[in-house]
């Protein structure tokens, strides 16, 4: 039933997207792909919600140009994500593509769009390698290099003195990264470093195993439905409270609403939250609210930034997307403004941004949402833009 009603949501927005603007004066058409069904449904599901929310507060247009939104669901599988790219590319000769949720999917469909010499706006994954030596001069990235939001929380651990952390991720692309960028900021040896089975439902044996090995703090990566099985399952197990669970891509607006205050307390480290007191954020955080009827998570935030990013390039090439190189180069001049305050990407097409900490915790209306407690990097650029051969 839940899978039932995020696709029926999923459709929904697609048919507003399409309402936009009538087929017959479409001017650009751009391909979305994500995560829209599975236990990773709200992902997508929110990168879609913000990205349509954003090309509503530009007017209904990027550019001034009508829209034309074609949605694809990858189904968090490589080879459905690589047919749907394909697809997009080849049969609905879309003019930019858009989205995707996932890093292993991420890196599948890298070869293809490069090959097309596709413009994409990522929204959510950022894998290392696509931020280094494979980085592209089209690929462009309103969301974060994976090992970023590690980072900040392995900074926060440092600063906080835990001697004694235990990691655990899923077993793929991201989550190796996560841990990657999470080491990199606290250099002391970890007690425990755990790879679980990509949407594990089931996390005692573990959880029990983690218990035992009496870490000072846990740090843990488990996006979408695997976030709420897990912390649900730290609750029951009586593991909150008594080890301190940091956490990226857990608790926030994608999970809190099924969690509750089951996440009370935990930790989270991003790039945006629902508390940013700039007036653009604001907006978005009302205007989301009352369109969904739900706290925005950082998926929708990023989405959001890309359509303002594409609205913003679209009106210095005067709606043009023909010249790529005019497109690419207003693309990068990143003329808008984000509702995480200050944005530039660097070289290889990620952003250079602060990153922050997050406590779950119940704001002024009583629901339950994220509360800003530390800045820990600022202007922050990712750990592989040197290895990156743009300049």
């Amino acid at each position: 039933m839940i899978q039932r009603t995020l696709r029926l949501a999923g459709l929904a927005s697609a048919l507003t997207a399409l309402a936009l603007s009538a087929p017959a004066s479409a001017q650009i058409k751009i391909g979305f792909m994500a995560t829209m069904s599975g236990p990773a449904a709200t992902l997508g599901q929110d990168q879609l919600d913000g990205f349509m929310l954003g090309i509503e507060h530009a007017g209904g247009r990027l550019g001034g140009q009508a829209v034309t939104i074609i949605r694809e669901d990858d189904q968090l599988k490589v080879d459905v994500g690589v047919q749907s790219i394909q697809k997009l590319i080849e049969k609905d000769k879309v003019d930019l593509i858009t989205g995707v949720t996932f890093s292993n999917v991420m890196m599948a469909v890298a070869k293809p769009l490069a090959d097309a010499n596709m413009i994409f706006i990522g929204s959510n994954a950022g894998p290392g390698p696509l931020a280094g030596p494979q980085c592209n001069q089209n690929f462009f990235f309103t969301s974060w290099q994976n090992d970023a939001q590690s980072e900040v929380m392995g900074k926060f651990a440092a600063d906080r003195g835990y001697k004694r952390v235990y990691v655990m991720a899923p077993n793929y692309q991201a989550g190796k990264d996560f841990v990657s960028g999470f080491k990199r900021f606290y250099p002391t040896p970890l007690v425990g470093e755990v790879y679980t089975q990509l949407n594990q439902p089931d996390y005692s044996a573990e959880i029990a195993q983690m218990m035992a090995a009496k870490p000072d703090a846990l740090y843990v990566f488990y996006p979408g439905g695997m976030g709420v099985a897990f912390v649900r399952q730290m609750r029951q197990a009586g593991a909150l409270g008594k080890v301190p669970l940091l956490s990226t891509s857990t608790t926030d607006g994608s999970t809190l609403p099924a969690l509750k205050e089951t996440a009370l307390g935990v930790l989270s480290g991003t790039f945006w939250g629902p508390d940013f007191p700039n007036p653009v954020s604001q907006k978005f955080v009302a205007d989301f609210r009352a369109k969904y009827k739900r706290i925005p998570s950082q998926y929708a935030a990023q989405a959001y930034d890309a359509a303002l990013l594409l609205d913003s390039a679209l009106k210095k090439t005067g709606g043009k997307v023909d010249d790529k190189a005019a497109l690419r180069a207003a693309l990068r001049q990143a003329d808008f403004k984000s509702l995480r305050g200050n944005f530039k990407f660097s070289a290889n097409g990620f952003p250079v941004q602060d990153m922050h900490v997050f406590e779950v915790a119940k704001d002024s209306t009583g629901e339950v949402s994220l509360k800003t407690i530390a800045t820990p990097l600022k202007a922050h650029a990712d750990a592989y833009v040197s290895q990156c051969p743009l300049k």
